[in-house]
């Protein structure tokens, strides 16, 4: 059994908007209701700890969903620093080398069948850990400063890195800590334990399990709530 952390102390300024969009409803329930369902339904997870903002007056103040406990905490400013407080705001008999999945709380569409895929991955004997991704698949054009192509780059070998991420908790405690510690923003946990010169697994998703970063993107989810 695992764990899941999920940040989701953010404002989402680039949706824009009052409501942060973990908060908007999608058939008459929150996004971030959505994606702990998607998490707590599996049953190798064996509860979740969310990171707020301070003070968050849209939290519903949940205790337990699916039958499976959730634990709030306070958040920071960056997501690895929320993702660092939810780490220590685990149970305390959730040992060091134990797994614990990171998902993105505006990321609620995710697979069973690719959290049964994630998991299977750090089955393995002497697992690193794992994240679900997908291949580049679309050309890449680099930018000049007009605006205008100034190469096309290969993207052979490239990844979209998505959520969950799954690694041992005292690692990655170690890693965020230690990248904090340098000064440096790490954009996701796997960049965090790539600086410890560890290398997780790329696990290949589905390309619905979509962040929701846009109104199209909230539509687009609307859409698959609808066809279920």
């Amino acid at each position: 059994m695992f764990w899941a952390i999920v940040p989701a102390a953010g404002r989402g300024a680039r949706f824009g908007g009052e409501v942060p969009k973990q908060y908007l409803e999608v058939a008459g329930r929150s996004v971030l209701a959505h994606t702990l369902d998607a998490l707590l339904s599996h049953p190798r997870v064996a509860g979740a700890v969310v990171a707020l903002s301070a003070g968050d007056p849209r939290w519903p103040g949940w205790r337990e969903l699916a039958g499976k406990p959730v634990i709030a905490c306070v958040g920071g400013a960056t997501r690895a620093e929320s993702v660092l407080a939810a780490l220590c705001a685990l149970p305390i008999d959730v040992p060091a080398e134990d797994f614990v999945l990171v998902h993105d709380a505006a990321r609620p569409n995710l697979a069973a069948a690719d959290l049964d895929s994630l998991c299977a991955a750090c089955d393995a004997p002497y697992a690193v850990g794992a994240i679900l991704a997908a291949p580049v698949r679309d050309t890449l054009k680099r930018a000049d400063a007009d605006g205008g192509i100034a190469a096309t780059e290969p993207r052979d070998r490239l990844w979209r890195a998505f959520t969950p991420q799954m690694f041992r908790r005292g690692q990655l405690t170690r890693a965020l800590a230690e990248a904090a510690a340098q000064g440096i923003e790490v954009t996701d946990e796997a960049m965090a334990i790539e600086r410890l010169g560890l290398r997780p697994v790329l696990v290949e998703g589905r390309e619905d399990n979509f962040k929701i970063t846009t109104p199209a993107d909230l539509a687009r989810f609307a859409f698959e709530v609808s066809r279920r």
